[in-house]
């Protein structure tokens, strides 16, 4: 047993020693390990086994040393040999390399010459290409200079984008072009800035010339509208055919003659007129647009300017305060609003999209409804027509300049309309003055012609037929008007003409200017000459000779109605049996002024009667009569005669009414006087002078004072004066109570009340005047009779009121 284990480590370790002698050296410890993993003292017995095969080893070693040892003494004695030749030929070898080192100095130096020499070669070929790859860059970063230096800054844009993507890339790893590129981006800044401020110089510029870049705008149109009305003058006259083309002013037809030399030079001096690109240089917006275009900004652009532009159209359409009190002021309104949208459409047409139609739109409404306001409130500040004219004038040179320009204008058309009304209101004004001037400077007497001339002019200033005065060969004569009625008439037709001044270029219809005529000449008859008409009458200086001329004045006016008519149907060319005609209402005018004048005429003939009447100075108390008619009277009676012979003129009835209307006033005076509560008493002699009075009252209305009056109608005004005092005079009380309520009674005007109160005037009287007449029989009978009848009359009154 123990045999066998001794075999198997010997067998072992064998193995162990051939893996070390045959493996290497880094990987002998697992080896090894292996050893020491085994039984206890097998190292021991491995290092016995392996002192054997070391002193196996040495006795090879010994034996191979042995048996090469001659072999290795006979090459070292050979080697000794060599060594003196060895040592010769290094002498030999040093000393051709110290010969072949200082012949090749001089090739070794100029070797080096010819190495620098091609360094250098190398370099500037180097130095070149990279130089002609940088000179493209530097020269348009050169141009880029150029062109900011002269502000050619859309071109210098468009050199930065071909610096930015085709030149710099080629050149990029060069510090300068770094430096390029990084001042690119703030070049860019710089030209933007610059290109918005040049833009604002711009805005600032056309807000300036605005005014007359309107100013010429509006001269063009109305020069437009002046050559088009010349022409379709000579159209309507048939002077030339069908106009095809225009050339310097003069218009060319299709058979090739020339007209339009009568037009004037205004025409011809057309194209001297500048145009809004001859006033404004519209250069920097068309560059900022480009500028900003191509920065990719244009938005931003299209927004700033947009919104500047509403901001200054608010500017120009705020109007000054005192616009109103000149032309010149509405003129320099309407230039501007004109001239700012000249701009726009310009800048609308030449840019595409810095404006759009749609903004342009919105502008101009919201420009038109301020416009509206504006002269609506300004409008009615203006009370001259002359001026507010030459504002509808105004107005339709604007809208017509805008409307060549595609704007709508109709809504200041409309506005016309109501300009119209504030012009009509300043004519009426105007005309107030003029007919109270011609009213205030009138005579108001029969017009006096000289001669023929005379008469033919007033004829032709007015239109007057009077077969009667047309027989009269001799001068002088006497129309029975006066001087107001032709001027009157005459103002009329100029009323007519002012007003027909503000159709004019109103592109309305002749039947719409007819009816605008007519309209508001009925609104001059009908209120103005009416008021007029009606404080003339109403004032106090006009006398009863004054009040008779206006009757005879507003006849005449109102027979001259229908020449009005023909000479507004003359003008519009209107037929005045067209359906819709309006009609004038001057003849209701003048009727109603001469109703007034008549009432006057009456109320200041019962006064100029009160006056008289005033006069009167009865005494009352008087025992008899003077045998005559009071002083007062008859001066009243001869004025009443001379005042109904001025009347012979009045038209109708006039003078009849007059005259019975101051004898009928004549009467109730008289009777008021009798019958005056403040009067106590009357004698019998005083009511023998009041009865002398009536008389010739009586008198007076028989003698016919007017003509007209049949059998005694006049004196049947005093008939109630005449029944009272004769039922005194003859003292017929028997009668008068015995017939009273009789169809047939001779007192039948008499009233009892009447009566009572002058009998009780009477009684006094008779109580006071005969204080001892009681004692006389004749005397107390008479009393006695008063009293019965008094107490008759009372019941009488009292069964009346009952």
């Amino acid at each position: 047993m123990a045999e066998s284990e001794t075999l198997e480590y010997v067998t072992e370790h064998e193995r162990i020693l051939q893996e070390i002698e045959s493996t290497d050296t880094a990987c002998v410890g697992p080896t090894l390990r292996s050893i020491y993993d085994d039984q206890p003292n097998a190292h021991k017995r491995f290092m016995e086994k392996l002192d054997a095969r070391i002193r196996n080893h040495d006795r090879e070693i010994e034996k191979m040393c042995n048996f090469h040892h001659q072999g290795f003494v006979d090459a070292i004695t050979e080697l000794l040999k060599v060594r003196t030749d060895a040592e010769k030929l290094m002498g030999q070898v040093t000393d051709t390399n110290r010969r072949l080192q200082e012949a090749g100095r001089e090739v070794t130096a100029q070797t080096e010459e010819v190495i620098c020499c091609r360094i250098q070669q190398r370099n500037m070929v180097t130095t070149v290409e990279k130089l002609q790859l940088c000179i493209p860059v530097l020269e348009m970063y050169s141009k880029l200079k150029e062109q900011l230096e002269s502000k050619r800054y859309y071109a210098a844009l468009k050199t930065m984008e071909q610096l930015e993507k085709v030149y710099i890339p080629r050149v990029s790893q060069y510090r300068f072009c770094q430096i390029m590129a990084e001042n690119l981006p703030r070049l860019r800044e710089e030209i933007k800035e610059i290109s918005m401020s040049d833009l604002k110089d711009f805005l600032e510029s056309i807000r300036k010339h605005s005014d007359k870049v309107g100013e010429t705008a509006m001269r063009q149109a109305q020069q437009h509208r002046t050559f088009n009305s010349a022409v379709a003058k000579q159209a309507n006259i048939g002077h030339y055919d069908k106009p095809v083309y225009s050339f310097n002013g003069r218009m060319h037809t299709q058979n090739g003659l020339m007209i339009g030399d009568d037009i004037g030079d205004e025409e011809e001096a057309d194209e001297e007129i500048p145009t809004a690109q001859d006033l404004v240089d519209f250069s920097p917006v068309y560059r900022c647009l480009h500028i900003y275009t191509v920065l990719g900004d244009r938005e931003t652009f299209e927004n700033y300017y947009r919104k500047q532009r509403k901001k200054q159209a608010r500017l120009v359409l705020q109007p000054q305060a005192n616009m109103h009190e000149t032309v010149e002021g509405y003129r320099r309104y309407f230039n501007q609003i004109v001239g700012f949208f000249v701009v726009e459409d310009h800048i609308l047409n030449a840019t595409q999209g810095l404006v759009t139609r749609a903004f342009t739109d919105e502008l101009w409404n919201m420009a038109l409804s301020k416009i509206i306001a504006v002269l609506r409130t300004h409008s009615s500040y203006c009370d001259d027509p002359d001026l507010v004219l030459e504002l509808k004038n105004l107005i339709v040179i604007f809208a017509d300049t805008l409307q060549d320009y595609g704007f709508p204008v109709n809504r200041l058309f409309d506005l016309l309309f109501e300009v119209r009304d504030q012009y009509n209101e300043t004519l009426l004004k105007k005309w107030v003055l003029v007919f109270r001037e011609i009213f205030e400077l009138d005579n108001y007497s029969p017009i006096p012609v000289e001669t023929e001339d005379e008469y033919k002019l007033v004829v032709s200033r007015f239109p007057f037929h009077d077969a009667e005065i047309e027989k009269q060969q001799d001068f002088p004569k006497k129309l029975p008007m006066s001087q107001s009625v032709p001027q009157i008439y005459t103002q009329v037709k100029e009323f007519i003409y002012a007003s027909l001044k503000f159709s004019e270029s109103l592109h309305r219809s002749s039947t719409e200017i007819d009816d605008m005529l007519r309209k508001s000449t009925n609104l001059l008859l009908t209120r103005t000459l009416s008021s007029c008409l009606q404080n003339l009458i109403k004032k106090p200086h006009i006398g009863l000779t004054e009040l008779v001329q206006i009757i005879i004045n507003t006849t005449h006016l109102e027979q001259a109605c229908k020449y009005l008519e023909e000479f507004i149907t003359n003008i519009t060319n209107v037929s005045p049996e067209t359906v819709h005609t309006t009609r004038l209402y001057g003849l209701s005018t003048f009727k109603d002024a001469r109703h007034s004048a008549e009432g006057e005429i009456y109320t200041k003939l019962n006064q100029k009667i009160d006056e008289f009447v005033q006069l009167a100075d009865y005494e009352w108390g008087m025992a008899e009569s003077d045998g005559r008619a009071s002083g007062y009277l008859m001066d009243l009676i001869n004025f009443l005669r001379s005042t109904f012979q001025v009347f012979t003129h009045l038209p109708g009835k006039v003078a009849q009414t007059a005259c019975m209307s101051a004898c009928k006033h004549l009467s109730i005076s008289l009777m008021q006087m009798l019958l005056d509560t403040e009067l106590k008493q009357i004698s019998m002699g005083a009511i023998q002078q009041f009865n002398l009075d009536v008389i010739q009252c009586e008198l007076f209305a028989s003698s016919e004072p007017v003509p007209g009056f049949q059998g005694d109608t006049l004196q049947l005004a005093f008939i109630d004066l005449r029944q009272l005092l004769d039922l005194f005079m003859v003292w017929d009380w028997s009668t008068y109570l015995a017939d009273y309520g009789q169809p047939t009674s001779k007192y039948l005007r008499v009233n009892p009340a009447t009566a009572l109160a002058l009998l009780e005037k009477m009684k006094d009287t008779s109580k006071k005047n005969n204080i001892f007449s009681q004692f006389r029989k004749n005397d107390r009978d008479k009393q006695k009779l008063i009293e019965t009848v008094v107490k008759q009359l009372r019941s009488l009154v009292n069964g009346m009121s009952s």
